[in-house]
């Protein structure tokens, strides 16, 4: 790359990165579409204008953006997680299952990608590998009771009171709000473990 492009491309990264420092979404989008327009290759500048795309409401621009970024980046996980993520939330849950699966197989450890993959797969109605996905979630986070909540609340769908009930006692150790909120959603009470 001659010099003065890359000096170009530097100051565009630079002025895009200062533009989202400063609150100016809108700057920082076109300082990064620029940048793309000066170096197509470059895959961060297109993750950014996914990222702002879908901050700024246009979903389906956003959703372009990131599904290049995986076919781009097919064996970074976190390409496939963020499309997931915008896929979800809008709605279009086959192809958010198959983008959030495709995260958990390429990092099986990357604990939100079976988070989101559990969430699909429940609004979904598929219980059964929601459970799945979930409890790898929980193992990866074990203290983080966003899974347990939902672990249990999958438990409730699936008329498995006992396994909630479980659940809502692990989480009183120590998140003792979630388990009041789910007994108070689940209409489940539990006493406390022994």
């Amino acid at each position: 790359m001659p010099l003065m492009r890359t000096l170009q491309t530097g100051w565009l990264r630079w002025q895009g990165r200062i533009a989202l420092l400063l609150g100016r979404q809108t700057e920082a989008l076109r300082a990064f579409e620029r940048l793309s327009a000066l170096s197509p290759d470059d895959v961060h500048a297109l993750a950014s204008r996914a990222q702002l795309e879908e901050l700024r409401g246009g979903h389906e621009r956003a959703i372009e953006l990131q599904r290049e970024v995986a076919r781009r980046r097919p064996a970074q996980a976190a390409g496939w997680f963020n499309l997931g993520f915008m896929l979800e939330k809008a709605d279009r849950l086959e192809d958010a299952r198959a983008a959030f699966a495709e995260a958990t197989r390429l990092s099986p450890s990357l604990d939100r990608a079976w988070y989101g993959l559990g969430l699909v797969l429940i609004r979904l109605r598929r219980f059964d590998e929601a459970v799945e996905a979930l409890r790898k979630n929980t193992e990866l986070q074990p203290m983080s009771p966003y899974g347990w909540y939902q672990l249990a609340r999958v438990h409730v769908d699936r008329q498995e009171p006992e396994e909630a009930a479980r659940i809502i006692r692990h989480l009183r150790e120590f998140e003792p709000k979630v388990a009041a909120q789910l007994e108070r959603e689940t209409g489940l009470r539990t006493a406390p473990s022994a």
